[in-house]
């Protein structure tokens, strides 16, 4: 294969799987008429259609579908070959990307992110913060960070931080008013705060386990809410029962703005782990940041 060859069908799988010239364009720093002219030509050379183009999309046909099949793991492998030569330089370098969530962002990856990057100039770090769940794969990601009830099948899960808990809280006032509820059913009679998933659109369903027993409950209230900051400061007003992960409120249940009901309802559960796919080589620098962000407390 000529060496041309090669970066055209680099260009072809950033087209393909972008299904955009300008998205492809933008992210491989080309002008969208360089891109598409080297696209032609290697449809010429292989004598095969391999994109079929509209004037508001572009996608693989199926020749193209099977180049892409092809084209991916090979790439990846030889992604994987080249980031490994960087064990050759004194000091590990390079960019590792990893989509996750706020909360674990702030709560997790930061503090030992900061440390490393400050130890380690060479090393470049970019966090996808992103409520929704990525294929990590597809989106050329390094790893992704998600809970431990939720890993993916067919990757490598390390624990990034301890188990979690949920908390249900309300302002003082609001309950001197309203009264306590004492187990989750007890909730149908509250104001409850909803928390609407930015990812999928939906409501969160309170999830509660005491005992071996799960239950999921779908609560009503007058606030329909996207954004935890803005939950916390509508349970302060006391306009009803919030519901999120306790670190949350920390600051507020010690200074007594908010209170914590249903307690003995929220056990812990596995907390955040970074993923990776098994069959990709991680590089020096993924492994420091694997090695700084993993959890060595105890599991509980």
């Amino acid at each position: 294969m000529r060496r041309e060859e090669l970066g055209s069908l680099a260009l072809f799988l950033a087209v393909a799987e972008e299904r955009s010239f300008t998205r492809a364009a933008a992210k491989l720093g080309l002008s969208q008429s360089a891109l598409s002219h080297s696209m032609r030509r290697l449809e010429a050379r292989l004598g095969l259609r391999l994109l079929t183009r509209t004037t508001r999309s572009v996608a693989p046909t199926e020749a193209g579908e099977r180049l892409v099949e092809t084209l991916r793991p090979a790439l990846d492998e030889i992604d994987g070959k080249l980031a490994s030569l960087t064990e050759l330089r004194e000091r590990p370098a390079g960019t590792v990307r990893i989509t996750t969530s706020k909360h674990a962002a702030r709560s997790v990856l930061w503090p030992a992110l900061d440390r490393l990057t400050a130890e380690h100039r060479d090393i470049q770090i970019e966090l996808d913060v992103d409520a929704g769940l990525k294929d990590i794969v597809a989106e050329r990601f390094d790893a992704g960070v998600r809970l431990g009830e939720r890993l993916e099948k067919d990757m490598i899960a390390v624990p990034i931080g301890p188990r979690l808990r949920m908390a249900a809280v309300g302002a003082p006032g609001y309950f001197a008013e309203r009264g306590i509820p004492r187990t989750p059913h007890d909730l149908a009679r509250h104001n409850c705060i909803n928390l609407r998933m930015t990812s999928a659109g939906n409501l969160y369903a309170w999830e509660f386990e005491r005992d071996g027993r799960e239950l999921r409950v779908r609560v009503e209230g007058q606030l329909v809410l996207n954004d935890v900051d803005l939950i916390t400061e509508a349970a302060i007003a006391g306009r009803g029962i919030a519901f999120l992960m306790e670190d949350h409120f920390e600051p507020q249940l010690a200074s007594g703005a908010l209170v914590r009901v249903l307690e003995d309802w929220c056990e812990p559960f596995d907390g955040y782990h970074l993923y990776y796919p098994s069959r990709r080589q991680p590089s020096p620098a993924f492994r420091l940041v694997l090695e700084a962000l993993r959890y060595r407390g105890q599991p509980g």
